[in-house]
């Protein structure tokens, strides 16, 4: 590894550095978004570029700490500690177009997968203990509903093989019944979530950037099934880090297609201004644009008939993994998994072609958990 003032560097910010050192467009972007860091938060974020990167070495080996409700930005930024440096920049002039810079997503992709990769290893576990920035301690256990989940109380952190092992654990039984097993009429929840927004008669295309983050559904499907869904319901939900992060099929039927569509990572809606730190500022925008999974299943109801399912990114929350079983032509039950996100909050849509929506159940801030009545079909 390479040193900077005695630290030793990982490769992937060596290679970091030569991309600022040999591109002037990339320099120049990131200089600029630290210099727009506004003054009062510039003695807590980098100061220049040789800070950026140290801070960023740093959190290569850092596993998410527990963080009480009640700490303003530090509790919005549980999960997400690369965000905890770039949240600044994010809303900078500048950052605005660093982010969307394809040779800068590229390097954090590289740096993402070497965090995914500690915090898949043993090493991550540190973090599972009773202090008080520990998640084995009272105030996050009853956060969590860990009376809720598969684990070993007794066992050393409790049974789990690594952060991501803990993060991506497993409801027990019976815990989340689901709603309307036998009646098609009945939508479930993918996840347990907050609902954002409910965009209804969305557009094949629409300038998903503005400030009311419009749904484009060119945008957001990239794909043939689009015109299907021209005029129908986006029904839009945000996951904190303290949620259950699998989905589940809010429909019986049979998967189509499912895939994983690669985006960017930290790029925030410029309409929005510099103040990114709401955890909802910018997830219209995001939909268009993040890394995400994309799920088109057929309902077994043909008055719902093709529904789309999209668990998306949020930050560094990137990590979109598609189950094993979940292939095109598979059967898939209502509640039945179909993937998980690792470390962090994010979001999710689910996608309903025109006319098949009579009722919508769970409406904008309403919380929900998987498995219950999000929508009821004509």
């Amino acid at each position: 590894m390479a040193k900077s003032k005695g630290r030793e560097l990982h490769p992937v910010i060596g290679k970091f550095r030569k991309l600022i050192d040999d591109d002037p467009v990339v320099r120049m972007y990131m200089t600029e978004m630290i210099q727009q860091i506004p003054a009062k938060y510039k003695d807590h974020h980098p100061r220049n570029l040789e800070d950026f990167l140290l801070q960023l070495n740093a959190v290569l080996t850092v596993a998410p700490p527990y963080i009480s409700p009640g700490h303003g930005e530090e509790t919005a930024l549980v999960g997400t500690p690369f965000s905890a440096i770039l949240i600044w920049t994010m809303g900078a002039p500048s950052g605005f177009a660093a982010y969307r810079n394809a040779r800068i997503n590229a390097m954090f992709k590289e740096l993402l997968a070497v965090w995914t990769k500690f915090l898949d290893s043993e090493a991550s576990r540190y973090v599972l203990n009773d202090s008080p920035t520990g998640w084995m301690c009272k105030e996050a256990q009853k956060q969590l509903h860990m009376e809720d989940y598969i684990y070993k109380p007794k066992a050393p952190y409790w049974g789990f093989t690594s952060w991501n092992d803990f993060f991506t654990r497993q409801v027990k039984e019976g815990v989340r019944p689901i709603d309307g097993r036998n009646d098609s009429k009945v939508v479930v929840a993918p996840c347990d979530s907050t609902v954002y927004k409910i965009g209804r008669k969305a557009r094949k295309r629409s300038e998903f950037w503005i400030k009311a983050q419009p749904y484009s559904l060119a945008d957001m499907l990239d794909n043939e099934y689009v015109d299907q869904f021209v005029g129908g319901d986006v029904w839009q939900a945000f996951l904190s880090p303290f949620n259950y992060h699998r989905w589940h099929s809010p429909v019986t039927g049979t998967i189509r297609k499912a895939y994983v569509k690669e985006g960017l990572y930290f790029s925030q809606a410029t309409s929005m201004g510099q103040d990114p730190t709401d955890q909802d500022h910018s997830e219209g925008y995001i939909a268009h644009v993040q890394t995400r999974a994309i799920f088109f299943i057929e309902a077994d109801d043909q008055a719902i008939g093709l529904v789309c399912v999209m668990p998306i990114g949020m930050v560094e929350i990137s990590s979109c993994i598609i189950g094993d079983k979940i292939k095109p032509g598979a059967r898939i039950e209502k509640g039945e998994e179909l993937g998980y996100f690792q470390f962090g909050g994010s979001t999710h849509c689910v996608i309903f072609r025109p006319g098949v929506i009579k009722e919508f159940k769970a409406t904008e801030d309403m919380s929900v958990k998987f498995g219950r009545t999000i929508a009821i079909v004509h």
